[in-house]
């Protein structure tokens, strides 16, 4: 008979599994975050896999890898999302664990369920975790029956006219959300109840070719919200905690261009009411792992968005502030060790900030793919560069177009926003374009400085004129 998947509120039991050994981690994954986690398990003594397609054959990933195993050609459907040939991968070179990184297959449930029916550890929450939070309508549930706060909203929308009448009840503007999505596909934003039938109807299809499932709901829509997210880990013994949170409101259509922690604007009873909720959403449905609870921060009330079940791209500004190797933290948690040093007091040490250096027009926001001819990231005192990049590398054009994380360390926010102008004005990259001159012109805007910005912020005050000089003033330099 099969067996039956456990309610993911239902209480744990009351002996803690047996601590598993891990020797040798399989990163399903490739670039950045793959870098990030050989390093981190060359630290902890483990050895590595790394998988590649044919385009990555010359990727500092594979480079450095203990092993490595071509699973596929360059489009991700057929390496990095090839379950199969990932699988047969850690057989092949006897790995007994799997780190999915983000991205890829990092919050796909049926992936975590068969690394773990093939014996393998993985570096992740368990399956019905990542299926309760990734599906939205159930997290909110889930979070609204736990005591989380939550935006007004509803559940599945079984036709145009049940969204009429929910809107109606809730009052306009909503917000169109796909149950499955994710960075910001299938989100429309509605202001007229008449267009309303339509926009659900774009949204759909928006949602199906993007996730294979057409499922909406609607929200009430925050007119001016800050985007505020709490880490938490969370080990197999029933215990949680924070590790603070991070400013992510300099966003594109709902994509994240540069992150900081602290938030500038939470008064210590604010931050600690959010990160209380965000380990109570944890202990809710008995999570382990790292995990990021995503809150909408509208004035001095704050609202559950959604539950990120990996690591986040923007993990490095919480390892600043806090000085904890949060992937070698999720390693250990897999194996079934407790928190231990991690239940404690987190206050933010200094201030950090992450700009995502892409491969892209700066003011089109278009990947460019391409070959670096000359390439040079900056150094000094509170700077760290996250990059898979070498000069002469190609960037192909199948995968995300992130080439770098450029972090710095500082006291305080303004001596931090001072230390990334002086990096990006070190960074040199060549031979394709990069949203460098972006980050540059981002960096001086009164708003940004003062800390007063929402998420429209950069969308509304872009200044393409200003962008291109910033472009030209670094061709020049």
């Amino acid at each position: 008979m099969p067996t039956k998947t456990p309610h993911p509120t239902a209480p744990r039991p009351s002996q803690p599994p047996p601590l598993r050994e891990i020797r040798k981690v399989l990163i399903a994954n490739r670039g950045e975050i793959a870098l990030r986690v050989i390093r981190a398990c060359r630290e902890l003594g483990l050895r590595t896999v790394a998988v590649y397609s044919t385009v990555d054959e010359h990727a500092l990933h594979v480079r450095f890898a203990d092993e490595a195993v071509c699973i596929g050609p360059g489009p991700s459907s057929q390496s990095y999302l090839n379950i199969k040939n990932i699988i047969a991968a850690a057989e092949l070179t006897g790995a007994d664990a799997v780190h999915p990184g983000y991205g890829f297959l990092s919050e796909r449930a049926e992936f975590a369920e068969i690394v773990q029916k093939c014996k393998l550890t993985f570096i992740g929450p368990d399956p019905v975790h990542m299926r309760v939070m990734g599906d939205k309508v159930t997290a909110r549930q889930t979070m609204e029956r736990s005591g989380v706060p939550v935006l007004p909203g509803t559940g599945v929308l079984t036709s145009a006219a049940h969204a009429v009448a929910e809107a109606e009840r809730i009052g306009l503007p909503v917000i169109l959300k796909a149950s499955a999505g994710g960075g910001g596909r299938g989100m429309k934003i509605v202001r007229d109840i008449k267009l309303l039938p339509q926009t659900l109807q774009t949204a759909q299809v928006e949602a199906l070719k993007a996730f294979g499932n057409g499922d909406m709901y609607i929200e009430r829509y925050v007119q001016s919200p800050r985007h505020v997210e709490v880490q938490v880990v969370a080990d197999q013994h029933g215990n949680a905690n924070h590790l603070l949170e991070r400013e992510c409101s300099v966003q594109r259509r709902h994509q994240k261009v540069l992150e900081e922690a602290p938030c500038s604007v939470l008064s210590e009873t604010l931050r600690r009411e959010m990160c209380a909720a965000a380990v109570q959403a944890a202990k809710a449905i008995g999570y382990h792992s790292l995990g990021t609870i995503e809150f909408l921060l509208d004035g001095d009330r704050f609202y559950f968005m959604e539950m990120n079940t990996r690591v986040q791209v923007e993990h490095c500004v919480t390892e600043m502030i806090t000085g904890v190797d949060l992937v070698q933290e999720q390693i250990r948690l897999a194996t079934g060790e407790p928190l231990g040093h991690l239940m404690r007091e987190f206050r933010p040490r200094g201030h950090a900030i992450e700009c995502r250096i892409n491969a892209e027009d700066p003011i089109k926001f278009i990947p460019q793919p391409g070959t670096i001819s000359a390439l040079h990231f900056p150094g000094g005192y509170g700077v760290r560069v996250d990059s898979h990049m070498y000069q002469g590398i190609t960037v192909p054009p199948f995968y995300d177009s992130m080439l770098a994380k450029l972090i710095v360390h500082a006291p305080d926010r303004q001596q931090a926003i001072r230390r990334m102008q002086r990096a990006l004005g070190e960074c040199v990259i060549e031979g394709i374009q990069t949203n460098i001159p972006l980050h540059r012109w981002l960096l001086k805007q009164p708003a940004f400085i003062s800390g007063k910005y929402d998420t429209h912020f950069l969308e509304a005050s872009l200044d393409p004129e200003a962008v291109r000089a910033e472009a030209d003033a670094e061709v020049q330099g």
